[in-house]
């Protein structure tokens, strides 16, 4: 296997490491000053000019294959620019609008949303304006393996009904959090690899009770995104939101 870089990649890499020099490393301190000096899980001001400046770079949704909406370059291209990123782990990868969860959450809606699903939910992730969540992990049960997940999913005429219990949400503690991504259980009779699937629920939806970040070892995880124990008790989504891929 060849792993010289590529023309493309030998680019990127250069202007990756440009900025970082330029902008990135000399915020750093100012960044963790506006962290402290503000409110947990709230996105501060130094973030948003240094995306600014990405953005209109050109380096922004590096991590996304697909020309036009992301960087229009392969997985292992982008790998070597992950390692330059993860060199100032708190504030590059948001900078670049490539930070977890958000990137996995915009790959789903590229890949399966429906084009009203990605005007209203893609298009503003892409463009660094909102925040989403991902919502799988449940307490009691071993949920890293999803066909154990207990949280429910009922359609009911033209909505779907959902009850359940999540934590370590990961994105939901954000100020500019909008949209979660829930996996639960639609089918408990299908084979144990089909009875899952996952649904858009918007984060003001009724039923929604945001109950605490949770913290590792003290650590909040603030400002960038918190892991969020939720309960969803008769949350009514249209279903038109559910998708049964990704």
């Amino acid at each position: 296997m060849d792993f010289e870089f590529d023309t493309k990649t030998i680019e990127l890499r250069e202007r990756l490491f440009a900025f970082m020099d330029a902008y990135v490393y000399p915020n750093e301190r100012v960044f963790e000053e506006q962290v402290a000096a503000g409110e947990s899980w709230t996105t501060p001001p130094v973030m948003d000019e240094l995306k600014a400046k990405a953005r209109a770079e050109g380096l922004w949704n590096l991590f996304l294959p697909h020309d036009g909406r992301g960087g229009g370059i392969t997985n292992l291209q982008y790998a070597p620019l992950c390692e330059i990123m993860g060199r100032s782990p708190r504030l590059a990868p948001e900078v670049f609008n490539c930070s977890a969860p958000d990137t996995g959450n915009m790959e789903v809606l590229a890949a399966f949303g429906t084009p009203e699903q990605q005007r209203q939910w893609l298009e503003p992730l892409l463009a660094g304006e909102i925040r989403s969540a991902f919502c799988m992990t449940e307490p009691d049960v071993a949920s890293s393996d999803a066909n154990n997940i207990a949280t429910r999913i009922e359609r009911d005429g033209d909505e779907y009904v959902i009850n359940g219990r999540k934590w370590w949400s990961s994105g939901a503690m954000r100020d500019r959090c909008k949209i979660f991504i829930l996996m639960g259980k639609t089918d408990p009779t299908a084979e144990r690899h089909r009875q899952q699937s996952q649904i858009l629920v918007p984060r003001d939806t009724p039923g929604v009770d945001v109950q605490r970040g949770m913290t590792v070892f003290g650590y909040d995880d603030g400002p960038h995104g918190g892991h969020a124990e939720i309960v969803f008790t008769d949350v009514r989504v249209p279903a038109t939101r559910r998708s049964t891929r990704g």
